[in-house]
């Protein structure tokens, strides 16, 4: 019999069905995973050789994703085609090597699930397990001690992760607090958790480390932040004193100009901050000098910044914006301030 084929039938054993994420944990699954991930020591089991392993290995059809763990070579090469394809597989690896009670978590779980981060997400593959597991890792892999209750865990490519709304709180209590603001606000954005979720997750979590800044993050959280640098600029504005703007608000005069990133309506102040891809041609950088002259003969005070500004200068960020208060402040002919 081909090897290829032995190797499928070998693989097959191992079982093709998805279980839930609880039985994921418990270990009372079929050895269903993703790209049809094996150990070594799984593949031995079911009849190979190290040296049948090593010849699929040479003839492509297996790859190995990190010491002792092979995948099927087009299995792996879909998978990488997925966006984080590559953590996604090491995941899978970890999850192998650990064993059962090791859900992916933190930069991880926010990788699978999507979430924004505000720093490159690292390489290591980041788990949790519950208390009186062993703690200790393998090269690549990071493990926390938590309590994980069934309803902070769901799946993801028949992986085992922490929900969205425990992402967030884990990241919110270990990172510093506007990192953790960029993934409460995406989560919120994207509609993959509410408040009242996230609340939930942080009453139990409240005796945690960490927990006092995780409930200041949730109750800043904001689904209408729209990116990184939106949310960045909230922590700046709040830092610098400033009273908290209106986001996302259409704007204008006797017709809507357009809508505008923050606006501070007392002080007919607008704010919009400029990533990388909003000028991404001449033809939108010329649109949106034009909408601004529209909202100054509107009567509005228009500011700009860019990421620069938000991430290394926040005085001059905290001075525009009062410049522009002051302006703003000031009656001009045809308006009443208020208005």
């Amino acid at each position: 019999m081909p090897l290829m084929h032995e190797t499928s039938v070998a693989w097959a054993t191992l079982g093709g069905m998805r279980q839930d994420a609880s039985a994921v944990r418990r270990g009372s699954l079929s050895k269903w995973r993703l790209a049809e991930i094996a150990t070594v020591a799984e593949l031995r089991a079911s009849g190979r050789s190290v040296a049948e392993i090593e010849t699929l290995v040479r003839r492509g059809t297996l790859v190995q994703i990190r010491r002792g763990v092979y995948a099927r070579a087009d299995e792996a090469t879909r998978v990488r085609e997925y966006r984080n394809g590559d953590h996604i597989l090491r995941t899978a690896a970890a999850l192998a090597t650990i064993g059962p009670g090791a859900v992916a978590s933190h930069q991880t779980a926010a990788s699978i699930h999507y979430l924004e981060l505000l720093d490159t997400p690292q390489t290591d593959v980041t788990l949790t397990r519950t208390p009186g597991h062993n703690r200790s890792g393998r090269a690549g892999v990071h493990i926390y001690c938590a309590e994980l209750p069934d309803d902070h865990v769901t799946e993801a490519y028949g992986m085992p992760v922490t929900t969205p709304a425990r992402t967030v709180l884990d990241l919110a209590r270990s990172l510093e607090f506007r990192a953790g603001l960029v993934t409460a606000d995406s989560a919120l954005h994207r509609k993959l958790v509410t408040k009242a979720e996230l609340e939930s997750v942080r009453t139990y979590c409240s005796h945690w480390p960490g927990a006092t800044q995780a409930a200041e993050v949730v109750a800043f959280a904001d689904a209408l932040s729209e990116s990184v640098l939106e949310s960045l600029a909230r922590v700046v504005f709040r830092d610098c004193g400033l009273p908290p703007p209106e986001l996302q608000i259409w704007a204008g005069g006797a017709e809507v100009v357009g809508r505008v990133d923050f606006l501070w309506r007392r002080y007919r102040t607008v704010a919009e901050v400029d990533g990388r891809m909003k000028y991404a041609n001449s033809v939108r950088a010329v649109r949106q000098l034009e909408r601004d002259r529209q909202l100054r003969d509107a009567g509005y005070e228009v500011v700009h910044f860019t990421w620069k500004h938000i991430t290394e200068n926040p005085g001059y960020v905290n001075t525009a914006i009062r410049e522009a208060f002051r302006r703003g402040g000031q009656p001009r002919p045809g308006r009443l301030l208020g208005a």
